[in-house]
């Protein structure tokens, strides 16, 4: 078994064709953001990005992207803003991680929303649920199971949407939007909620506000980017912006008008979102590993992510063990109980608030 690296765009038609053929032979695959249109455009921005060809005999079995940063430090592609991560590759490819990582020229390959069945879970991990709404059977049946499990977050977004429309104007929904007007809306919006939440504003980055922009422009049957609005007359109230393959849709960046809370612009947002989406041959919605009060009502079930890292040892996998995994370690503890969870959330929008107040000064 040998291994070439490559940037994304050294990718020929013939190396493109056969990741997209692994990707859809294994639906656990079957994520935008393990597309090889995703790495080619964040490739296009991104020089440190790199493709591990992985071949067996004459045959392609095998394909890693990952970005490489200095002291041979791996990330994924795209990392902190990915919701799934990883290899795509063969089935029952048996391959030693460690090897895979010293032929990427790598001494540690750390990931947050690694997906299941991965040669590279041979590191440490923690695995945490990251919510899906199944729409394999059409929207009609999704909505039973939400009359039935969260009937009265279903009932009373119906009314808040009936609401909305009596006081505000026509309710209506556009999906599949490829006007950039209303995507600056929805990141101005998300924005705002990043700062309001003490958040890092993600786009503050001018290479994340391009990637986006490309991706809405990217359109293919297999790969695409999804922005969607709901309106009241010709006013945008929410919105959201992700990727889709065939089958599934990420969820990626939500956002809403806050001038228009009080109708709980977000839920209305996302069940009109799951209408069109099943209408567009969407099978399943991730949503994204996250403790997010809307994923809990909206969830019909859960898939599984890793988040952990793979080392080789020597020198930098030890320095990257002392600045990064104790850190980790601590954010976990804090994300898995309620109490310090609440209290860090109460003390991000405090600091929010108060830089808001500053800016505003």
């Amino acid at each position: 078994m040998q291994v070439s690296l490559a940037h994304p765009r050294e990718l020929g038609d013939v190396e493109v064709s056969r990741w997209r053929a692994l990707q859809e032979s294994d639906t656990a695959f079957d994520n935008p953001f393990l597309s090889p249109e995703f790495t080619l455009v964040v490739g296009a921005l991104r020089d440190h990005v790199r493709v591990a060809v992985i071949h067996d005999g004459p045959e392609v079995v095998g394909f890693f992207p990952f970005e490489r940063h200095p002291l041979g430090i791996g990330k994924p592609v795209a990392a902190g803003l990915t919701d799934a991560q990883g290899m795509v590759f063969a089935k029952d490819l048996e391959i030693d991680p460690s090897w895979l990582l010293r032929k990427c020229g790598l001494s540690v390959y750390e990931f947050d929303h690694l997906v299941a069945g991965q040669p590279l879970l041979g590191g440490r991990y923690e695995t945490y649920p990251s919510p899906v709404i199944d729409l394999s059977d059409g929207y009609e049946p999704y909505t039973e199971f939400l009359r039935a499990n969260s009937g009265k977050t279903y009932k009373s977004t119906l009314a808040k949407e009936r609401k909305l429309g009596r006081e505000a104007g026509e309710v209506r929904h556009e999906f599949a939007i490829t006007d950039l007007t209303p995507l600056h809306t929805l990141l101005a919006w998300k924005t705002d909620q990043y700062r309001r939440t003490g958040r890092t504003d993600r786009f503050s980055y001018r290479w994340i506000v391009e990637l986006v922009e490309r991706l809405q422009t990217t359109r293919g049957e297999s790969f695409a980017g999804v922005l969607d609005m709901v309106y009241v007359g010709d006013r945008p109230v929410a919105g959201h912006f992700g990727l889709r393959t065939r089958t599934t849709l990420v969820g990626w960046f939500p956002a809403y008008d806050t001038a228009f809370a009080k109708y709980s612009p977000g839920l209305i947002q996302h069940l009109s979102m799951a209408e069109k989406a099943a209408a567009a041959g969407i099978k399943l919605i991730d949503m994204g590993r996250g403790d997010k009060e809307y994923k809990e009502k909206l969830k019909t079930g859960e898939l599984s992510v890793a988040e952990g890292r793979l080392a080789r040892p020597g020198p930098s996998a030890g320095v990257h063990w002392m600045l990064r995994v104790p850190a980790r370690k601590a954010r976990a503890k804090v994300l898995a109980n309620p109490v310090l969870l609440k209290t860090a959330d109460k003390a991000l929008k405090t600091y929010g608030r108060l830089r808001a107040g500053r800016a505003g000064g």
